[in-house]
């Protein structure tokens, strides 16, 4: 009788997601500037992830890593985006219970995942430049690829447990979430049942997937800007400094716009503040990661340039 009622509680109908865009010309315009960042954050990612993989010169841990934010990137933005564009073009804003536990699994591992991710790039930049004559055996193959993989299954773990927590709540008759997509805060204010240990339990987990990798970062990168005013090569200065500001910049676009969505208690939440802040970090940010970080860089430019080279000189 239980799992028939809580079958019949849990499937018995769809949710209802916000929808951000009328027909009007102005959001008709705002819906297609969102698709084209879409696509330039498709590309960009899945450019930089092909570049690593095929140049040789760029099988390093600091690109692997920059490969693996690329492939989260490329993920977390097709998490959200192909599900509002169909829902917006279809008329059609419901999301199966399936679908909806399906995008915050994918879009609550990924993000965890960055968060470790972010910390362990900082990680690398600290060894590169405090300790260079032995970056090779602090940051060689193995110990890059298990640090890689446990910001991957970190990630998960952190995605499983909402799920289990999601999909044990009640929720009332309204179904309506205040979001354009499955989000675990939205769901929250759904709920007929009590969430407060879990708003507890969030806070804990938000703790230790965001503040955690954020003090490591801080650490890396206090000590990496001693090392470098230290420095007595003013272009040795220049390149660090380049490299950590590129990395600064995206870890503060990132942490800022996480914490304010997770941090925060449900009674003090805005749908309006939620929809712009989660459009930022889900759509903006992965268009922005790979601009920030690489194609600025010179190796990426020439490894492009190369592979570019080769399609012209086959035709």
């Amino acid at each position: 009788i239980f799992i028939m009622e809580w079958e019949n509680q849990t499937f018995s109908s769809d949710f209802i997601l916000m929808e951000i865009f009328s027909h009007t010309p102005t959001h008709i315009f705002l819906f297609s500037l969102v698709l084209g960042i879409f696509t330039v954050a498709l590309l960009t990612n899945a450019i930089m992830v092909l570049l690593i993989y095929l140049d040789t010169r760029l099988h390093t841990p600091m690109y692997f890593l920059l490969s693996q934010l690329s492939l989260m990137d490329l993920m977390l933005t097709c998490t959200t985006v192909p599900q509002m564009a169909y829902n917006y073009l279809s008329g059609r804003w419901s999301i199966s219970v399936a679908g909806c536990e399906t995008q915050i699994f994918f879009f609550v591992s990924l993000l965890g995942g960055e968060c470790f991710l972010l910390a362990v790039m900082a990680y690398d930049r600290y060894v590169a430049i405090c300790y260079p004559l032995q970056y090779h055996n602090l940051m060689n193959r193995k110990i890059c690829g298990l640090m890689a993989a446990s910001s991957w299954i970190l990630g998960s773990l952190d995605g499983i447990v909402d799920v289990a927590a999601t999909l044990s709540f009640s929720y009332c008759s309204s179904r309506e979430i205040a979001q354009f997509f499955c989000d675990v805060p939205a769901l929250l204010s759904l709920s007929c049942t009590d969430t407060s240990t879990f708003e507890i339990v969030l806070f804990i987990c938000c703790l230790l997937m965001l503040l955690f990798p954020l003090l490591l970062i801080v650490i890396s990168y206090t000590r990496v800007i001693a090392a470098v005013i230290r420095m007595s090569s003013g272009e040795s200065r220049h390149k660090a400094f380049t490299t950590c500001t590129s990395h600064l910049i995206v870890v503060g676009m990132y942490y800022a716009a996480a914490m304010f969505i997770y941090m925060r208690p449900t009674s003090n939440r805005s749908p309006t503040q939620d929809k712009m802040v989660s459009s930022f970090y889900s759509i903006l940010t992965p268009m922005l990661n790979p601009l920030i970080y690489s194609f600025r860089n010179k190796d990426v430019a020439k490894a492009f340039s190369k592979v570019l080279g080769k399609g012209k000189s086959r035709e």
